[in-house]
């Protein structure tokens, strides 16, 4: 969990506004988290640390081991009230704070414990409403960065507002865009951090000190993390809102890039029909399938995404892919079928593919007569089943059916043909077809 410190009130500060006198300085510059008053001899186990202890001193017990306690609890200073049942603080407690590095005060009788309780009560809310004021302030800012310039115009707005640095990751936990050069965000316990918040899965953060740095990371869902570090406490409500803005803008994003690619494959498939759209290479050009996961080069004019492929028009590319011959704006529809059994066949470009040169220009319309007949489906079947061999299991295998389907689907084939696929010449026609189908 994200943490900080507002609280300003020190020992020192306290001690002269409500006028009490200081017989031990030692720690005055510590910060007055509360005001505990106690009469225990062992009030070590009520303290969080940071406390002004106050006492009118009625049962200490032994004052050294009193005061290590307190300084092993983490107390800020003691204030001893005099007047009661001690007219003056004692020298040995004295000696003892001044020996443990205690800051010991003394309050007087006519000042009530009340009043410093009340002047630690009002410094409190004082610098917890400066603290609101300024997460609100913050919050404004980078909201406006987030509609202004979106995911990086937020990672740039907290970066000056932590007076640190501030980094995307993507959600392996590689830097997406960085501000500030901090090497915390890049090394290998932040690496750690990363992956586990992973595991945890859901929202989570981290937070830790790197030497005299303060460093925390916050999932931002599924889409990244954002990680921050600098020279000072981090303000958990600045650093929650970058998270949270960061996660609506990606969220948003997201969005946007799934109406353009819903858009680009649209107007894919109407050129697939036939259909002239704007932004197609001047032909000639060819149609690429790219191959795994290599990345659409910047500069390509028209591609889209489609049954799970990336498909770019272009007239040459310089990524790993399968290309199809030289068409025009008319001749999509074939190149793209070019370019996916280019992409089968594992060669770079169709005119590579085994019996590629061996269609004739009327090729076309033998083939559209020869499998009028048959469906897509039973089209790939044979096409499938040809390529190995006339074999059914491994055509089974590729085509992720049983081999039982595969033989099924060929006896319909037959069928639908009127002739037996046992003889070479009628498989050799029926490859020469699937090859040239439209």
């Amino acid at each position: 969990m994200l943490y900080t410190v507002f609280m300003s009130l020190t020992v020192g500060a306290l001690a002269r506004e409500v006028g009490l006198v200081v017989h031990v300085d030692a720690g005055l510059d510590r910060v007055v988290a509360w005001v505990h008053s106690t009469e225990l001899a062992d009030p070590t186990p009520f303290l969080e640390g940071g406390e002004l202890l106050l006492t009118t001193g009625i049962a200490l017990g032994p004052l050294a081991r009193y005061v290590r306690r307190l300084v092993a609890a983490g107390a800020a200073g003691l204030g001893f009230g005099t007047g009661l049942s001690h007219d003056r603080v004692p020298d040995d407690l004295v000696r003892a704070a001044r020996d443990a590095g205690l800051a010991l005060l003394e309050v007087p009788r006519q000042t009530p414990f009340i009043a410093i309780t009340k002047a630690v009560s009002r410094a409190v809310a004082a610098d917890e409403y400066a603290a609101v004021a300024r997460t609100s302030e913050a919050q404004r800012a980078l909201t406006r960065a987030a509609v202004s310039d979106g995911p990086h115009g937020v990672v740039r707005r907290l970066a000056r507002l932590i007076d640190g640095g501030a980094a995307l990751l993507d959600p392996r936990g590689s830097p997406v865009h960085v501000v500030g050069s901090v090497a915390e965000l890049s090394g290998p316990e932040l690496a750690g951090q990363v992956r586990r918040l992973a595991a945890a899965g859901g929202p989570a953060g981290a937070a830790w000190q790197a030497g005299e740095r303060h460093v925390a990371v916050q999932a931002l869902g599924r889409r990244g993390y954002l990680a921050v570090a600098a020279g000072r406490p981090l303000d958990a409500g600045v650093v929650n809102a970058a998270a949270s803005l960061l996660t609506v803008a990606l969220a948003r994003s997201d969005e946007v890039d799934a109406v353009r690619r819903d858009l680009r494959e649209a107007r894919f498939r109407l050129l697939l029909a036939g259909v002239p759209v704007d932004g197609v290479p001047e032909a000639p050009f060819r149609v690429f399938v790219l191959r795994g996961d290599a990345p659409v080069p910047p500069a390509a004019g028209f591609w889209a995404e489609v049954d799970g492929r990336v498909v770019v028009l272009a007239r040459e590319l310089d990524v790993p892919a399968a290309a199809s011959r030289p068409v025009g704006a008319g001749g999509v529809a074939r190149g793209y079928r070019e370019a996916l059994r280019a992409l089968e066949e594992g060669v770079a470009t169709f005119e590579e593919v085994a019996g590629a040169g061996l269609l004739a220009p009327d090729a076309a319309s033998f083939a559209a007569a020869l499998l009028e007949p048959l469906d897509d489906v039973l089209r790939e079947t044979l096409r499938v089943w040809l390529s190995c061999h006339g074999q059914a299991d491994p055509a089974a295998t590729r085509l992720g059916v049983h081999r039982h389907t595969v033989r099924n689907r060929l006896r319909k084939a037959e069928e639908l043909l009127g002739r037996s696929l046992d003889p070479a010449g009628t498989r050799a026609e029926l490859w020469l077809a699937l090859h040239a189908s439209p």
